[in-house]
């Protein structure tokens, strides 16, 4: 954008962005409030900061009517969600994904699709919508809460979309929780090795923090093969976030979408998705620099922080635009939907792993 040189037209400028950001500033303000006091609790006491956030965002929907709050609530939904989606991308390079060899990444792509094709099969069994098969196939096949979000955030963002899609990171974070209790005393029954345990809970528990917490529940005396593979292999997983999400916005903007129009509350319909969202372009760019060794680990820490962050004040905007009546309007499908993809994941790759 270039800057006017005109005085006048700069002043204007400036004064539009200063309004913008006034605009926003209160609704930003109480997400960020939000998303940081759920990352303290979680930090200090345990326990998975996005249900946290969902929790603390849900107690302060009475606030998401007001005008003065609802444009920076939006905000964080939307463009904070996508920035932190992008970030992810520091977090993977080719390199980890050759380590453990192709029939691994072949198990992890069949996975992944497999879960998605489960999905949309359970929505139509069950009568919901394919957008809502869509996300939550995404979600349990992908990377929990953060594929859930960043599929929502390329489909139409209907009022049914933004409940469903809440919906679906409490059921994949509380699913997660339980399979990173449950599936180290499974691959125990099983007779699972380190390394197979390992491939299993990457390929098999929704979000990174429980894959990793679950490998480290099986070290002993310094050997670490079980949480190594584990985040390795979903770090395999999140790499398929990108063209996932860009089939599906491809999908939507070409019409194919059963979602209603997305048509604001305050404001005229809303343009259509483009055919390469920008913040995938950050994620493939920022994945590019960690596999060419360009980011330092400094670097992807702290891309990795941030984008963790970001997710969390996202999740806390959704929750606070959300109230619990409307989603008590899903009814009990979409939760029998989540369980039965879960449990079709984790059936497939168990009967896998013994074979690698």
């Amino acid at each position: 954008m270039s800057v006017p040189a005109d005085p006048a037209a700069l002043h204007t400028a400036v004064r539009a962005a200063a309004g913008r950001v006034r605009r926003l500033a209160g609704g930003a303000l109480l997400s960020t409030v939000v998303g940081l006091s759920a990352l303290f609790v979680s930090e200090h006491h345990g326990g998975p900061a996005l249900l946290y956030a969902l929790l603390i965002g849900l107690a302060f929907h009475f606030l998401s009517p007001d005008p003065r709050l609802r444009p920076g609530i939006d905000f964080c939904s939307r463009t904070v969600l996508r920035i932190g989606v992008a970030l992810l991308g520091a977090r993977i390079g080719f390199s980890q994904v050759l380590a453990l060899g192709w029939r691994t990444a072949l198990l992890v792509a069949a996975g992944v699709t497999l879960t998605i094709t489960c999905g949309l099969l359970l929505a139509r069994w069950l009568g919901c919508r394919r957008d809502e098969g869509l996300v939550s196939g995404c979600a349990v096949g992908i990377c929990g809460a953060s594929a859930a979000l960043a599929v929502a955030s390329v489909l139409p963002p209907t009022r049914e979309n933004e409940r469903f899609t809440l919906l679906a990171v409490v059921g994949v974070t509380v699913l997660s929780t339980l399979a990173m209790l449950l599936y180290p005393l499974l691959v125990q029954v099983l007779g699972f090795s380190t390394h197979q345990a390992g491939i299993f809970f990457g390929a098999t528990i929704h979000d990174v923090a429980q894959v990793v917490a679950a490998g480290m529940l099986l070290t002993q005396a310094g050997d670490t093969a079980a949480a190594d593979n584990a985040t390795i292999v979903k770090l395999m997983r999140v790499m398929l976030l990108l063209p996932v999400v860009l089939a599906v916005a491809t999908w939507v903007r070409r019409g194919q979408a059963p979602a209603a129009v997305a048509v604001d509350e305050d404001g005229p319909p809303r343009a259509e998705v483009p055919l390469v969202p920008t913040f995938l372009l950050g994620f493939v760019v920022l994945m590019l620099l960690n596999t060419a060794g360009v980011l330092p680990t400094w670097g992807v820490a702290a891309a990795s922080g941030l984008s963790r962050t970001l997710l969390v004040i996202a999740i806390a905007a959704v929750a606070v635009k959300t109230s619990l009546a409307e989603l008590g309007q899903l009814g009990w499908r979409p939760v029998l939907m989540l369980l039965g993809e879960t449990a079709f994941l984790a059936l497939m790759v168990g009967l896998a792993v013994p074979w690698l």
